[in-house]
């Protein structure tokens, strides 16, 4: 299991990495949690060892390889194996960084890997594995009731009033969350009645039965769902019973500090620019490579998103950068139509 989606190209110690752009850049950063239920060995009943590098705590940085850990499973037969295999991982709280754990575990229970009729695409014929982020659609609204109770709790006044109070109920409360990439807006109600959610399905009801910073029990429909939870600055992180997900909060309003110029090409990692193949002035047009990184024994393109010109060009070959930094702007042409995503 690793921490980046492993789709560039590993370069071989000794030779010149080769260009890929991956679909998922590699990450670096720290590990908040990494607990993987295991034996020591392979006891009956269980067969499921561990072999990690990391810890929680550890940073994953850019000059080793970005591998967490591996994870081995035993059972009589390749299903059993698989199926143990994909519920540990499952049940594994890993959170700061984004790794392919929800990939592997959609993998390991798809019929055809089942069945052992694995080829090298597997992933390019099957891409419903590839779907980012946990398939539990109600880890956001657990999270969301977390951090409510998170901030009441530690509120300086007035924090026996329960999270949510409206004298006039005009509208459910918001809750914006960053998760795999995508944002999700969690719409709720609280009060005395304690928590609900703004839009259920009637076959489907979800009752919060408790609720604290560390825990979220609902009831779903009858059946009981326990989820772990815990608020780390700007993140929630949530583990239920089918699987986990750090929620990252999105801001109410945005930092001006942090905007960038439209047509901004940002590091999609830390890493070093190796080579650079645009000037300022020039006239590029969409896909036409700018400049490339390496970081984790892989090399990455970046390339224009649109035809245009070069106007700002901040990287030389040999610079290290961090993640997020502004490598290069390019001023799309006035006959580009949208321009959305201005990212490589």
């Amino acid at each position: 299991m690793a921490a980046p989606d492993p789709t560039g190209t590993p370069s071989r110690s000794g030779s010149t990495p080769r260009t890929r752009r991956p679909a998922t850049p590699p990450q670096t950063g720290r590990l908040v949690a990494l607990e993987i239920p295991h034996d020591t060995a392979f006891a009956p009943g269980s067969g499921i060892r561990l072999d990690s590098g990391f810890a929680t705590g550890d940073d994953v940085g850019t000059f080793y390889d970005a591998m967490l850990a591996k994870v081995i499973a035993w059972a009589p037969t390749r299903e059993q194996a698989a199926r143990a295999l994909a519920r540990t991982l499952e049940t594994a709280r890993i959170h700061g960084l984004t790794t392919n754990r929800d990939q592997l575990v959609a993998a390991l229970r798809h019929p055809q890997f089942l069945a052992g009729e694995v080829t090298t695409s597997f992933f390019d014929d099957h891409p419903e594995v590839n779907v980012p982020g946990p398939r539990d659609d109600l880890l956001p609204f657990a999270g969301a009731v977390a951090l409510a109770e998170h901030r009441r709790t530690n509120a300086k006044v007035q924090a026996r009033i329960p999270a949510g109070f409206r004298n006039v109920v005009a509208q459910p409360q918001s809750t914006r969350f960053s998760v795999a990439g995508e944002e999700v807006d969690v719409r709720w109600y609280g009060g005395r009645a304690g928590y609900t959610p703004a839009e259920t399905d009637p076959d489907r009801p979800v009752a919060v039965v408790a609720a604290s910073p560390t825990e979220v029990v609902l009831d779903v429909a009858g059946v009981t769902r326990r989820y772990r939870t815990q608020v780390v600055d700007d993140a929630v992180l949530v583990d239920g019973p089918g699987g986990g997900a750090t929620l990252r909060v999105v801001p109410r309003f945005v930092d001006p500090a942090s905007q960038v110029a439209e047509g901004s090409l940002l590091a999609p990692m830390p890493g070093s620019v190796v080579a650079v193949h645009a000037a300022v002035g020039d006239e590029v047009e969409e896909g036409r490579p700018i400049l490339v990184m390496e970081a984790m024994k892989m090399q990455h393109t970046i390339t224009a998103p649109y035809g245009g010109t070069v106007t700002e060009l901040s990287a030389a070959a040999g610079q290290q950068v961090e993640a997020g930094t502004v490598l290069a702007v390019v001023e799309p042409r006035a006959d580009t139509g949208d321009t959305e995503g201005d990212n490589a």
